[in-house]
Formats: structure tokens, C-alpha cells, sequence
């Protein structure tokens, strides 16, 4: 995970025998081939240091060194370059950042590294401050930046529209209400699709969407019926009849007591996309359809996109990226502003937890832990809440490879499981750049953020402790929109 490892005190007699600290060196600043050296490697060595996995701006290693006073330098692709936010002294050799590993008896004597700003670089086993995020000298943000920011972003959204989101060229993929579900959840699968209106041609107009959440329901409803699922339950249920059922099931009914399907959220493509925004977030869908007519009467209806809030959000990144100082919330770590859903510090209150799963978790109990919660995804931690993996809605699609959803019990099916069927299946959703956890640290600023989340694809970020990957909360494109739109 770390690379190799080097132990400073190889080749040192005097050194030997005496305790060796695992001490973890980050270089957060992005770059393509990044080397540490230091007094530990008599300056003669460059320890190549290794991306993290999911922040490939992002370099660790791990080296073992003797109690006592060390420098070192980062050697980023070709340049000598020390970081500014960790203690560092000016000496012979240039501009060195220095770390103090205490052993027994001793005392740090005779030094005075000048003093760090805010810590973006972790070393365990350093001066306390450097992990302590509590201590950080964090910039707040005012008011009067957040008020300004949200009314530059709204006035943005106000006058651009759902049809500026359509691609050059693309398809959109629909399905027939009068479809089995099986077939649908086929066709999902084989496209790499989460997601698809439904056309109702008895009606001639799109009528709702069918999503991973509909499979979650169908699969859980079924599976308390009886024992394995059968091909044979899910070819009885037409598209159609499930959201007549799920009707039942949400108690949605009509002023006659009938079962009432919700009604399909749609947008047009001359509606803001602040509206467009507000739709998706109200109802808490992860897309609308951009629905055109020419006529009137909304007849003969055309299906043009599907709009995300990832759309929208490249949007904003498009147009503020060269003005990026309009905005001062940009800057702003993501651990200074109220973004996103965190782990709970000891004596802290949390009105909305963390959900996490362990690998050995059942499927049934992560499907039903989306479904209570109502979020879209949970990460996947070892023993020592490193993440491992996430779990999304999608990634029930998988269940589609070789009809596995016919062989197998949602309880007797490990979280494991499920994932390692989902990578023999690879199915484009929610990959992006080969990678299916998508990370970032407290320490990145919002404006790193919200690009990351206007990749296709990316619909969350787990936010990691450098080196460790112990998750520290999760940010959603819901929490971001939420947080720049103020709601």
C-alpha cells in the first residue's frame, strides 16, 4: 500500500539495536514522479514515495528512522522543493523541512524550526500539532464571503439553461412500462446505465424512471416471500405492475383509494438550472429527464437528456475556474465549512452518523442500510475503519451477470461478494479514470472538491486521513448544492 519501506538505520552501527518509528511522510502537491531524501539516507538516496490510491495528487511512504533530529526534502519531478506548511530551517544546504522522533530519555534541545502555517503534509510520530486537526490554524470563513459566493452562483444558474447540459452527440436510452423487469434489469446492466425513463405508449408520454433503488425494493420484497429468487417471479412483474406495487407499499393513493404511481419529474430545456437543481434536490432523484414538445398540449413529447447535478456543477467549475477569486469560498478547506456528512469527534453530537459497512456485512443488510438511511452509497472499512471499498445503489446492477440474482439469498451474499461480482462485471457507471472509490482530504479545498464531482460518474468523495485512508466523513453532490444554494 505504502511502497517500500526504508529503515534508516541500515548501514549504521551506532544505530543498531536502537528502536526504529514507522514515520509516514506525505507530499500533497501534486506531481508526476516524487522522491524523498533526506539525513536519514545521508542525502544519497531517493526513496521514491507512491500515489494514493483515489488522490493521485497525493505521494506517501513510510520510512523507519532512529529517535532523534532529521531533515529532508521532496525531489518533485526534477526540482528540490521542501513544504512550506510543515517546520523547516534555512542552512547550507538550502531550505530543508526538519521532524524530531522522541526515543527514551530524550528531550528535543538547541532547535528552533520555523514555525509551520496550516498542515496539508502528515508525519506520524512529529511535533503533536502536525496531527492534530483541532490545532490547525484553519482560515473561517465570513459571512459576508458566503453570502457573496452563493449570490454569484445563483445569479449564474438563473440565467443558464437545461440545454446548455446536452451533449454534441449521445443517446438516451428509454423503457417500455409493459417491459418484465427482468429484461429492464438486463438492459441496465448490458448498457451500463443506473437509471432510464419510462415510456407509457398507451398514454404516448414518459411516465416515471426506473433506478437501482426499484431493484433494491423488487429484490428485498421478493426475497420475503420465500427462498432464492426465481427468473420465474421476476418475468411476472412488468415494469408497470412493480410501480403500481410500489405505490401500494410508499401508501401512495389517489382521492379514489387506487394506488398512485409518484408523477414523473421532468425539466425542459429552456428551465434554469437552478431550478433544475432545486427539482433534483427536492425530490431526491439522482436525475430528470429534459422533456421537449413543440405543441401545447405536451403531445408527442421528445426525450433530449438526462440532467445530473454533476452537470451542473461542471458548469459552475467551467465558468469560475479563470475567476476563481469571485468566489472566496473556493479556497476554503472542506473541514472549515459546513459540507457534507463527518465522523463524530469524541463529545461530539451527530444529528445525521456516518453509515459504514464491513466487508463480511450481508447483502441484505446493506441494501437495507441504503434504503433506511437514504443515501446513495456506504464506504467499506476493515477493522480500523481504512477504506476498502464503497457500496452504492448502482452496483446492484451486478446481480444481472449470469442471473446471479436467481442464485443466490441476499443474506447469505458477503458485501465482498457483491463487489468482487461487480468488478468481473466492470460496468462503466460510476468508473471513472479506472477508479471506483473516489477520495479526497480534509485539507482540499472546495474548489478541488467540486471538480473531482464534476467528473461522469463521480457522484460522492470519502473523505480519508492521508496515508491511513481511515475515513473521516463523506461528500455527496447533494451536499455541495445544498451547502453553495443554501438550503
Amino acid at each position: 500500500m505504502f511502497g517500500s519501506t526504508l529503515d534508516s538505520s541500515r548501514g549504521n552501527s551506532a544505530a543498531s539495536g536502537q528502536l526504529l518509528t514507522p514515520t509516514r511522510f506525505v507530499w500533497p502537491y501534486g506531481g508526476r514522479r516524487v522522491f524523498l531524501s533526506g539525513s536519514f539516507t545521508r542525502w544519497t538516496e531517493h526513496v521514491p514515495m507512491s500515489p494514493l490510491e483515489g488522490c493521485p495528487t497525493v505521494f506517501q511512504v513510510i520510512c523507519n528512522l532512529t529517535p532523534g533530529y532529521h531533515q529532508y526534502k521532496f525531489f518533485v519531478d526534477g526540482e528540490w522543493r521542501h513544504d512550506e506548511h510543515q517546520p523547516f530551517v534555512s542552512g547550507n544546504g538550502g531550505v530543508v523541512n526538519t521532524i524530531f522522533i522522541t526515543g527514551p530519555d530524550m528531550v528535543p534541545t538547541g532547535f528552533s524550526p520555523e514555525p509551520p502555517g496550516r498542515s496539508n503534509m502528515d508525519v506520524d510520530d512529529a511535533f503533536p500539532r502536525m496531527n492534530d486537526p483541532t490545532q490547525e490554524a484553519i482560515p473561517r470563513m465570513s459571512g459576508v464571503d458566503l453570502e457573496v459566493s452563493r449570490h454569484r452562483i445563483s445569479v449564474l444558474l438563473s440565467t443558464r439553461t437545461a440545454y446548455e447540459l446536452l451533449p454534441e452527440s449521445g443517446k438516451v436510452i428509454a423503457l417500455d412500462v409493459n417491459l418484465p423487469v427482468k429484461q429492464a434489469f438486463h438492459i441496465l446492466y448490458e448498457q451500463g446505465i443506473p437509471l432510464a425513463p419510462l415510456w407509457d405508449f398507451g398514454k404516448g408520454q414518459f411516465v416515471g424512471v426506473l433506478g437501482p433503488l426499484d431493484f433494491i425494493l423488487i429484490l428485498r420484497e421478493l426475497g420475503t416471500h420465500g427462498s432464492n429468487l426465481t427468473e420465474e417471479e421476476l418475468e411476472t412483474h412488468t415494469i408497470a405492475a412493480w410501480k403500481e406495487g410500489k405505490a401500494h407499499i410508499s401508501r401512495q393513493f389517489d382521492a379514489s383509494g387506487r394506488p398512485y404511481p409518484r408523477p414523473l419529474v421532468q425539466v425542459g430545456p429552456y428551465d434554469n438550472l437552478k431550478d433544475v437543481a432545486l427539482k433534483i434536490l427536492q425530490n431526491k432523484v439522482a436525475a430528470v429527464p429534459v422533456i421537449y414538445s413543440s405543441l401545447q398540449d405536451g403531445s408527442y413529447p421528445q426525450l433530449l437528456h438526462l440532467a445530473s447535478l454533476s452537470g451542473i456543477l461542471k458548469c459552475i467549475c467551467r465558468y469560475f475556474r479563470h475567476s476563481s477569486s469571485s468566489l472566496p469560498i473556493l479556497q476554503q478547506p472542506i473541514c472549515s465549512i459546513p459540507l457534507g456528512t463527518w465522523v463524530p469527534r469524541i463529545g461530539e453530537s451527530n444529528s445525521k452518523p456516518l453509515a459504514t459497512l464491513r466487508p463480511h456485512a450481508s447483502l441484505g443488510s446493506a441494501l437495507a442500510l441504503l434504503v433506511q438511511a437514504e443515501v446513495s452509497s456506504i464506504p467499506v472499512v476493515d477493522d480500523n475503519d481504512s477504506l476498502i471499498d464503497i457500496y452504492s445503489r448502482s452496483d446492484i446492477t451486478a446481480l444481472a451477470k449470469d442471473k446471479a440474482y436467481a442464485q443466490i439469498h441476499l443474506d447469505d451474499m458477503t458485501v465482498h461478494q457483491a463487489l468482487q461480482l461487480g468488478q468481473d462485471a466492470s460496468p462503466p457507471y460510476g468508473i471513472f479514470n479506472g477508479q471506483r472509490c473516489h477520495m479526497c482530504l480534509r485539507s482540499d479545498s472546495l474548489l478541488k472538491v467540486m471538480e473531482r464531482l464534476a467528473n461522469p460518474g463521480v457522484r460522492r468523495l470519502v473523505i480519508v486521513e492521508a496515508g491511513s485512508k481511515r475515513v473521516e466523513g463523506i461528500i455527496s453532490l447533494s451536499d455541495v448544492f445544498q451547502f453553495l444554494l443554501g438550503l
